[in-house]
């Protein structure tokens, strides 16, 4: 972990807590989105430095695991190898990826939550490749379809807590019964996959995603339990892992989490075990590093109400039409700050009246303006879809003074390209 100590800085004027919409340079996104268009996804990959060494500072005993599912670019991927990050991998393309970009495979870690065929397929077969790497399973089930096909390496019990939070209720995942071996029923399945000759090594939970606030509460009761259950363990454990979730504020006057609190907060409530602390940040080290760039098409009025129309929609950022998530937004026209700032009401192309960016206020937008979507990197371009049959925009990343393109715009061509004539029409 000499990686990890090299990275630690205190949280301070050159590395705060969040960084918020307005920090973002307007001339040189509007550089971005000229050069490559828009939808255009962005990403900083020196924040995600600094939001990493944040949290390892905040956690310096403990094993931090990128939660991959929050953005799987490569480049960020690298980045944190680089920085110290393990990597926790949520299907086999995640494994794929983490292994892709160089990431140890003793680092990796693939929690399998009612994994398909192919994906058990492709785990066994990388683990026989690499058995450092290590299978986390949450149910009896995954432990005999491991053992059909002669897996017998580093195995991870997920456990149901039965405590779960989060910022919606689609991502609490702690209570959830989809999620984990229920904890009373954990030492008897532990002691089982011991003696099947698996090599046990860790227990696994998580709450829930964007944990902040009140709900901090729930996220200690979950390590609680799950120091309980370690020093009641039937087998010696190599680590605790107690999942992510550590959340964000996506609203300007939301405080941004104390980590350092939490931190303190997670060690007692664990108390004394023998095993390594795991954490899992994901949204917490990329969210407020990504912004998505995108373009006024329509402004129109609807009786008293100003819609703003604009190239982005649900299909490149889903959360709030799922989760009806708030995301802030920018205009970054060069006179913005010269327009007065009047209500609308901002909406996608999407053939969807859910295909809504909720109301803001905005510099009297006009067509062809440019907007930054804030708080963009979490869960942005990894929920991208092709519905309606629209490409999944292209992706930038920035280090410094530096930028390059890192995913490639799709287009028309991409969206058919993988069907077939049937040969009867």
């Amino acid at each position: 972990m000499e990686t990890m100590e090299t990275t630690r800085t205190e949280t301070s004027a050159e590395n705060p807590a969040i960084r918020r919409l307005d920090e973002w340079d307007a001339k040189r996104l509007r550089e971005l989105a000229d050069e490559h268009g828009t939808p255009l996804y962005v990403q900083d990959l020196e924040r995600v430095r600094e939001n990493y060494a944040r949290m390892a500072d905040a956690f310096p005993d403990a094993d931090v695991r990128y939660a991959a599912k929050a953005n799987t670019s490569r480049a960020v991927l690298r980045t944190l190898v680089e920085a110290g990050a393990g990597i926790e991998c949520a299907s086999a393309g995640e494994v794929e990826r983490a292994l892709a970009a160089g990431c140890p495979a003793d680092r990796v870690q693939y929690t399998a939550v009612n994994p398909p065929d192919e994906d058990l397929d492709y785990a066994v077969t990388a683990a026989a490749e690499y058995p450092e790497l290590t299978i986390t399973v949450g149910a009896r089930d995954t432990i005999d379809r491991l053992e059909e096909r002669g897996f017998d390496g580093r195995l991870c019990l997920r456990v149901n807590p039965g405590v779960g939070a989060g910022h919606h209720e689609k991502v609490q995942t702690g209570a959830d019964a989809k999620f984990g071996v229920p904890i009373d029923r954990a030492p008897e399945t532990l002691a089982d996959a011991a003696d099947r000759s698996f090599d046990v090594v860790g227990i696994h939970a998580h709450a829930g995603s964007g944990i902040s606030g009140e709900a901090l509460g729930s996220h200690r009761e979950l390590v609680s339990r799950m120091g309980g259950l370690a020093r009641d363990a039937p087998v010696d454990l190599e680590f605790v892992d107690v999942g992510g979730g550590f959340g964000v504020p996506y609203r300007p006057e939301e405080e941004p989490l104390d980590l350092a609190g939490v931190a303190r907060a997670t060690r007692e409530a664990l108390g004394e075990v023998e095993a390594t602390l795991a954490v899992e940040p994901g949204r917490y080290l990329v969210a407020d590093a990504g912004v998505l760039l995108t373009r006024v098409n329509t402004v129109k009025l609807a009786g008293e109400e100003r819609v703003v129309g604009i190239d982005a929609g649900m299909t490149h950022l889903a959360r709030p039409a799922m989760y009806d998530a708030h995301h802030e937004m920018r205009s970054l026209a060069p006179d913005a700050d010269d327009r007065e700032p009047v209500g609308v009401t901002v909406a996608g192309p999407i053939c969807e009246s859910g295909d809504t960016f909720g109301s803001h206020d905005l510099s009297a937008p006009e067509r062809g303006d440019l907007l930054a979507i804030g708080n963009a990197g979490a869960y942005g371009y990894e929920m991208a879809s092709q519905y309606n049959s629209r490409p999944r925009p292209a992706t930038v990343v920035v280090d410094g003074g530096r930028s390059a393109l890192d995913r490639r715009r799709e287009t028309l061509s991409d969206v058919t390209r993988l069907e077939r004539e049937v040969p009867w029409l």
